[in-house]
């Protein structure tokens, strides 16, 4: 499963929202952010997510930025559940520059040090993302940026079309895209784009919940055939652990059936993030991971709203247990 991970959506609300949270993490050490990467990391595999998606995005200077890429290569190293990491520098534009500079420094100076960390081994960086979005980065520097990321032998997996419709399947299928996540104002034909390149849109109920806005179109986009994941949006503004809260909003709010919520958060999640050869799905040859339910039936994790803690009895990673919940008895 997969969850998105940092998208704090409230620079159009309350001018400022990122900004809040960069000046925190810029100012918190290493071990610090690790200590508390690792708590929410645990907490997300006690509710059975086994594989996500880690993005940085609260440092937007290099310093920062590899100070994150640090900490979740650490967790990537020590702890039991599945990472993807995600570069996100341009999840807001800093403080004192434009869309412009900002671009121009992510490309001449974030990505060869990035670039070079990864040859030597130093980190492993998986996806790009940028925040696309009309007074954020708008077209020229989003496509720039993408660009020079895939350059770097990075996916691009990236924010479109959340709170005005910018193109952004459009953009994304003609850059060869593996993801685009939110969509809430994806055109008719932005459906048939991703539809046709078999570009997966990453849909988050908790942020339309969360931000009242409209809910993504996945009724439309699911019978025009577009692969569709969930994601959470774990975030400052849209804190949910959960995926099987995810996967109850996806079919109340938009009207998804509990199976294809079902694949929308396993395999094709792991589509989403390139690793659906190892994960999201129980075949021969893949990964051993699942989860254990004390239910009657499986559909019950996401009909019981709010009760994964007292459905899961076991998660498993690689074929070994890593979380036994022992106050589920009469298993």
């Amino acid at each position: 499963m997969k969850l998105a991970g940092a998208t704090y959506m409230e620079i159009h609300q309350t001018g400022g929202g990122i900004h809040f949270t960069v000046e925190h993490t810029r100012n918190a050490s290493e071990e610090e952010l690790y200590a508390s990467f690792k708590n929410r990391l645990h907490r997300m595999l006690k509710a059975g997510t086994t594989l996500v998606e880690c993005k940085t995005g609260y440092g937007l200077n290099l310093e920062t930025e590899v100070k994150m890429l640090k900490v979740i290569e650490r967790a990537h190293r020590e702890l039991d559940i599945g990472i993807s990491s995600t570069y996100c520098g341009a999840h807001a534009v800093p403080k004192g520059k434009t869309a412009e500079e900002a671009a121009d420094e992510i490309i001449a100076y974030h990505l060869p040090k990035l670039k070079e960390m990864m040859l030597n081994g130093e980190v492993h960086i998986d996806n790009i993302d940028v925040f696309y979005e009309k007074g954020v980065f708008e077209q020229k520097p989003t496509k720039e940026i993408l660009k020079a990321g895939k350059n770097c032998g990075l996916q691009i997996n990236f924010h479109g079309d959340e709170f005005y419709p910018m193109n952004s399947a459009e953009l994304g299928t003609e850059l060869g895209a593996l993801a685009i996540s939110h969509l809430e104002e994806i055109t008719d034909e932005g459906i048939a784009a991703m539809a046709a390149a078999k570009c997966c849109g990453v849909l988050l109920p908790t942020t339309a919940y969360i931000l009242r806005l409209k809910h993504p179109r996945a009724r439309d986009m699911l019978d025009a055939g577009m692969i569709i994941a969930l994601g959470s949006d774990f975030n400052p503004n849209a804190y949910c652990f959960s995926m099987a809260i995810v996967m109850h909003m996806a079919c109340v709010n938009m009207k998804m059936t509990m199976n294809e919520a079902l694949a929308a958060a396993t395999i094709n999640a792991a589509f989403s993030l390139g690793k659906s050869d190892m994960h999201g799905s129980l075949e021969v040859g893949k990964q051993g991971d699942l989860i254990i339910l004390s239910s009657p039936r499986w559909e019950h994790l996401i009909y019981q709203y709010g009760c994964h803690h007292e459905l899961i009895k076991y998660v498993i990673t690689k074929g070994k247990v890593v979380y036994e919940n022992e106050g589920i008895t009469g298993y």
